[in-house]
């Protein structure tokens, strides 16, 4: 690269709820190309004048059609990060995204595999780059949404219950969460067409029966509270 080029990005930081598990996990590409190839890192394309994209957010949808063949529940674009270090060929740039995905999304080929988010975020998992922080701005920004507004509903199924939304809300905020707070959440998105009482009752192995939700988003976008989901002072 000479130096008057700047290697522009756009990463994806994907999430989805763990099967059978209330964490969070983070979708990683193996990289097939230098620098770095062979390490696993945040699917993601360059942008320049000779890629077709029109929009950093066709660029997005580009990286996750090409390298994840997956299609989110959710996506927006969360900042950029830049500088002369973060890639060994120069100054370069990332627009990065955050991407959530249905709790039953599966990759196919050994270049993608889910990885636990917790351990990318204590660098028990070492990304190239500076992924290990895009990932932890992402987990950042959703964590400060949460506590505002509905955005967790994504990473559930097509059917839910009170439980599997504590679950997804607590996942996503790193800690316990009221669990009589999130159900008057639920009633209020219940009463403003966010969220349908779909009539049915799932049977657990063990305990009563259960309310099944669907959520029912309008417009692609999160509900907005007016009050925070934790206390004061938390």
């Amino acid at each position: 690269m000479s130096t008057v080029e700047v290697l522009a990005s756009v990463d994806i930081v994907a999430l989805r709820m763990a099967p059978e598990a209330q964490h969070l996990q983070v979708l990683l590409h193996r990289r097939e190309r230098e620098p770095h190839a062979g390490q696993w890192a945040l699917p993601g394309v360059i942008v320049n004048g000779r890629t077709p994209d029109t929009s950093l957010e066709a660029a997005a949808e580009r990286a996750l059609r090409e390298k994840t063949q997956v299609v989110p529940c959710y996506m927006e674009q969360v900042g950029t990060e830049g500088n002369a270090f973060r890639d060994p060929r120069g100054w370069s740039l990332s627009t990065y995204y955050l991407a959530l995905l249905e709790p039953g999304q599966v990759v196919e080929g050994e270049q993608l595999a889910f990885f636990d988010l917790d351990s990318v975020l204590a660098r028990k998992v070492l990304l190239p780059f500076d992924h290990n922080l895009l990932v932890e701005l992402a987990r950042e920004r959703l964590a400060a949404k949460t506590v505002y507004s509905s955005l967790p509903l994504y990473l559930l199924a097509e059917k839910f219950t009170v439980l599997d939304a504590l679950g997804a809300v607590q996942a996503c905020l790193g800690q316990a969460v009221n669990n009589t707070s999130l159900r008057k959440r639920l009633e209020r998105l219940r009463e403003r067409g966010w969220v349908r009482d779909t009539g049915e009752k799932n049977q657990p192995r063990l305990g009563r029966p259960q309310q099944l939700y669907q959520h029912t988003p309008q417009g692609g976008r999160a509900f907005m509270f007016e009050r925070s989901l934790l206390p004061e002072g938390v």
